[in-house]
């Protein structure tokens, strides 16, 4: 009787809710993670053997309690075991304020305060000097927001600027996101940590400089060890990353650069009559975790998928940016597969191999100490990391992403270079 009773409670709880269970109680079972991740839930102490004197510093001074240990990871009760949990977070409607549309056109506030102005590519890429992050008034901050939806990308050098501060500007930019698996500042969910150094001890990544830039010749094939793959960020969420905010406070002397393309200048490297068949179509993307799914937990890990278009229009410029990315852009609606992969293909090679589009960042500040951020709109870019360093010299940073708008397209937008009245000339297409 006994045992029967035992069968009968047993097949009470649905099997979903048994492989969850499992999974949750067990020190060996993960989803959603790497198999080879050994990090800590909660902050690890391990993390504080290699941590960079200068990241201790900013983390000591800014208040951070790091006395159990750094980073912290998000309790393993909270990490999403299926991918409908997955797709659930941040699922939910709310006000989008684009912040950049407040702004005065020509940003006198912000720009009339900075000592210089650097352009430092012709379509991407500027740098101001002089001016502290966490001492911008609004109106400056709807500027910054302007200037970086029109420039892609814009740094600044010499910031002290704390994990703190840094989580309330990107609040005011938009929702930050909270990652369910990301290591994290201690104490501040969005402050997300980006530690190289950290993530092949505790991931064991296995990152070489052999290895480290095969998924860009081919995601799919090649595991993408880190972010040396040109890459946007949170493209599976509903509303995609906006305005993301690096900071780094530890920077190799020499190495460790990294490199954005513009979206904009992408788009308008096409011809004209491709542009039209690309305008109005819809793509796949996908997470770059995978889950089980709940009606086939034992298929393997199923990715997040959401449909945004494939060129999106910018609610503060009105321009269109090419909305693709090698590692998480998975087909193209509409097409066959074989069709899907060639014009991927090729449109993933115009955002990557054109260098006239590109810029290229050297972290290092000029004063000892201070931090440097990098700030760009991940709607109308993509990015991705150098490790020509190795690890031989410390590289740690903390990142915040600003949730962007429902991703759209305008059929009334114009390129970037027809609304700025550049030239269109076509002659080496006929």
């Amino acid at each position: 009787m006994s045992s029967t009773t035992t069968t009968l409670k047993l097949q009470a709880i649905p099997v979903d809710k048994e492989i969850e269970n499992l999974i949750r109680s067990s020190k060996d079972l993960a989803v959603g993670l790497s198999s080879n991740d050994t990090r800590h839930f909660g902050p690890d102490p391990d993390g504080l053997e290699i941590l960079p004197e200068t990241t201790r510093k900013r983390l000591t001074d800014a208040g951070i309690d790091i006395s159990e240990g750094y980073p912290s990871r998000p309790d393993k009760s909270l990490i999403p075991i299926y991918v409908d949990e997955a797709t659930a977070i941040r699922d939910d409607d709310y006000e989008y304020i684009e912040r950049a549309k407040n702004a005065d056109p020509e940003k006198k506030a912000l720009l009339g305060a900075a000592k210089e102005v650097i352009h430092l590519t012709k379509h991407i890429g500027t740098e101001i000097v002089g001016l502290q992050l966490e001492d911008l008034t609004d109106k400056q901050k709807d500027e910054l927001a302007l200037l970086v939806a029109e420039r892609v990308v814009v740094f600044f050098r010499d910031q002290k600027l704390s994990p703190q501060k840094q989580r309330e500007l990107g609040d005011y930019w938009g929702r930050v996101e909270e990652h369910p698996q990301a290591s994290q500042v201690n104490g501040l969910p969005g402050v997300s940590v980006i530690w190289q150094d950290y993530f092949q001890k505790s991931l064991g990544t296995g990152l070489t400089f052999k290895n480290n830039n095969l998924g860009n010749w081919d995601a799919v094939k090649n595991s993408i060890r880190g972010t040396q793959v040109w890459h946007s960020d949170l493209v599976h969420e509903k509303r995609p990353a906006g305005i993301t905010h690096l900071h780094l406070d530890a920077i190799p002397e020499t190495g460790g650069d990294t490199l954005w393309s513009s979206g904009y200048a992408a788009y308008d490297k096409l011809s004209e009559e491709f542009k039209k068949f690309l305008d109005g179509k819809q793509a796949v993307f996908v997470s770059a975790h995978g889950y089980l799914d709940r009606k086939n937990p034992f298929a393997g890990p199923k990715k997040v998928e959401r449909v945004h278009p494939l060129v999106r229009t910018h609610p503060a410029t009105g321009w269109k940016s090419l909305y693709v990315n090698r590692g998480m852009t998975k087909r193209i609606i509409g097409l066959s597969s074989v069709e899907s992969d060639l014009i991927l293909n090729y449109l993933f090679d115009v955002y990557e191999k054109n260098a006239d589009i590109q810029v290229r960042f050297k972290w290092t500040p000029s004063q000892p100490g201070l931090g440097t951020s990098a700030i760009w709109d991940n709607r109308v870019s993509q990015h991705r990391s150098t490790f020509d360093h190795e690890g031989k010299d410390p590289r740690h940073g903390t990142r915040v992403t600003s949730l962007a708008e429902l991703p759209e397209f305008d059929p009334k937008s114009k390129s970037q270079r027809e609304a700025l009245g550049l030239p269109l000339d076509e002659k080496d297409f006929y």
